[in-house]
């Protein structure tokens, strides 16, 4: 069926709009194709943008030029999995490499074995690890192992926590709080689950003792949105402590924050070993691939010999490109950086003067919004009817599900003003930052936040 929305309907009055088409044409283009090829014209529901997305052509280390020659400082990150920065020359090369030998051969490699070995390297609480094709596939193993492992049939989740796309992770993170079942998901899954919301000590501690059908509760260590709800001092604790005592299974997602947060990611930063850890992005060196991984007892559930042995059926678990050797030998080499260089630091630090220049900008011109963070991340909040101080801001006082009240078209023309900018951020117009960014991105991150601010103020949307 022919498109339903014409380019006029597109249109509007606004002045930032109008300097990103004119800045973009090339986009539009490659999105007037792409409308008739793919639902709103995107692949993945994050890059949907008003009027159309940026298509890039190439990147570099932190920066990524787009089809028409702008060039854009980048902290969307590969959706987190580039700490490394885009096309790094170790990880490229031994893609190449891994490429020029085959694909996919329907056995075992020997890049497998060594993927493996970088992640133990790093983990060393990982006793056995089966490889995915992605972060979801990750999570949704992690929930069968633990119900397998337990005989137990409930999961406890936080809401605004984020955990991929499958039946059981749709609910709870930016709509249907109450547990419903989001469209296209069978309203028994949500029965399956039990939405806390985070930091509830209380309510958790009261939850544990009162059921005895949990089988696992998954959790974002560092908070929902990697961190843009931040959990508070001491929770994570509180979790491993009464998920032990209650004999039920702390899962760990570490999709974003595993290998960026630290090298053994927030399970090393927090001294606190789950009992299972999924990973992904980082991981594959921003190639596709996932990762369950954990004691040995529970990872027996996908094991044949193991299986049979306690005369129990074997978890079924097929997958085309599982350990795909070009995704691992990729992951292998970002892996033995990330062990033997100090890139997570880097990040970290180039992040915290993000958030210090940023907030800075907030100050001198007057804006009551807030930037915050921690590790390599920067988030930003913004809310009309919530005016902060940008530098008090605490975002533990806003309620979990009260920081999702994002002014969404204040946000979507502050992130077209970044991109006319030259900065490219997430869809919150917060970011992810790399090993590769330094004191020229930062710099010019502030200059082109400065300059969004004055073009909102020229055209009216804020004070």
């Amino acid at each position: 069926m022919p498109d339903s929305h014409t380019a006029e309907d597109r249109l509007t009055n606004s002045p930032i709009e109008a300097a990103y088409r004119e800045r973009t044409p090339g986009s539009a283009d490659l999105a007037e194709q792409a409308r008739a090829l793919f639902p709103s014209g995107v692949t993945h529901d994050a890059r949907h943008l008003k009027p159309y997305g940026l298509y890039v052509e190439k990147a570099a280390g932190p920066i990524k030029w787009d089809v028409d020659g702008n060039d854009y400082v980048d902290f969307y990150g590969g959706h987190g999995a580039l700490l490394l920065g885009h096309a790094h020359p170790i990880v490229t090369a031994a893609a190449t490499a891994a490429m020029a030998e085959g694909t996919q051969f329907g056995a075992g490699q020997r890049h497998e074995i060594a993927w493996a070995r970088a992640v133990r390297r790093l983990c060393p609480q990982t006793e056995r690890i089966r490889f995915t094709s992605s972060g979801t596939e990750a999570t949704l193993m992690g929930l069968r192992l633990a119900r397998d492992f337990t005989g137990k049939r409930k999961i406890i989740r936080f809401r605004t926590h984020f955990h991929g796309w499958h039946d059981h992770m749709t609910s709870g993170v930016a709509s249907h709080f109450d547990g419903t079942s989001s469209p296209g998901v069978l309203d028994g899954v949500s029965d399956g689950v039990v939405l806390l919301d985070p930091n509830d000590a209380d309510g958790l501690r009261a939850l544990l003792a009162a059921d005895k059908d949990i089988a696992a509760v998954i959790i974002e260590p560092t908070g929902g949105g990697t961190g843009f709800n931040p959990l508070a001092p001491g929770f994570l604790e509180l979790l491993r402590e009464e998920t032990a005592k209650h004999g039920v299974l702390m899962i760990m997602d570490e999709v974003v924050t595993g290998f960026r947060v630290a090298p053994g990611g927030a399970a090393e930063i927090y001294g606190i070993t789950p009992d299972l850890s999924s990973w992904a992005k980082i991981l594959a060196g921003g190639l596709p691939g996932g990762a369950i991984g954990g004691r040995r007892d529970i990872l027996d559930g996908l094991d044949f010999e193991a299986a049979a042995a306690r005369g129990r059926e074997k978890i079924s678990h097929p997958g085309t490109f599982n350990a795909n050797p070009v995704s691992a030998a990729a992951g292998t080499a970002a892996l033995t950086i990330i062990a033997e260089e100090d890139v997570c630091a880097r990040a970290n630090d180039t992040a915290a003067a993000v958030r210090e220049a940023l907030t800075r900008v907030l100050v001198d011109k007057k804006v009551p919004w807030a930037v915050y963070g921690g590790f390599s991340t920067f988030h930003l909040f913004v809310q009309a009817d919530r005016p902060v101080d940008p530098m008090t801001f605490d975002p533990l006082s806003v309620p979990a599900v009260a920081m999702k009240d994002r002014p969404k078209e204040l946000i979507r023309l502050l992130r077209l003003a970044m991109l006319v900018n030259g900065v490219d951020t997430n869809p919150m117009c917060g970011g992810l930052v790399s090993a590769t960014h330094g004191v020229a991105e930062v710099d010019r991150t502030a200059e082109a936040f400065a300059a969004s601010i004055d073009m909102l103020r020229r055209a009216g949307e804020i004070s």
